[in-house]
């Protein structure tokens, strides 16, 4: 079983392999996701990462609040989007 975790308050300089060096020293990591600007391309500063369940907790515990390329992470188990109207 994996968990998806948010992971905010990224540099933009970050790239997902980064984001994956970071996080698999607690465990297997199946993704990583940066989030990027629909318009321009640009990353918004903020991803997901999927792990296995132990993995997950640990990095949650250690990673929030660590600082990262000059910015303290917000790490947190990732809540489902919530639905939006469709005009």
């Amino acid at each position: 079983m994996s968990k998806n975790i948010y992971v905010g308050n990224l540099p933009w300089s970050a790239t997902e392999e980064d984001i994956r060096a970071s996080f698999e020293s607690y465990g297997e990591v199946v993704s990583v996701k940066l989030i990027e600007d629909r318009e321009t391309g640009r990353p918004r500063g903020f991803g997901f990462v999927e792990m296995d369940d132990n993995g997950a907790l640990e990095a949650i515990d250690a990673l929030d609040g660590k600082d990262f390329g000059g910015r303290n992470l917000k790490v947190n188990e990732a809540k489902p989007r919530a639905e939006r109207p469709r005009w």
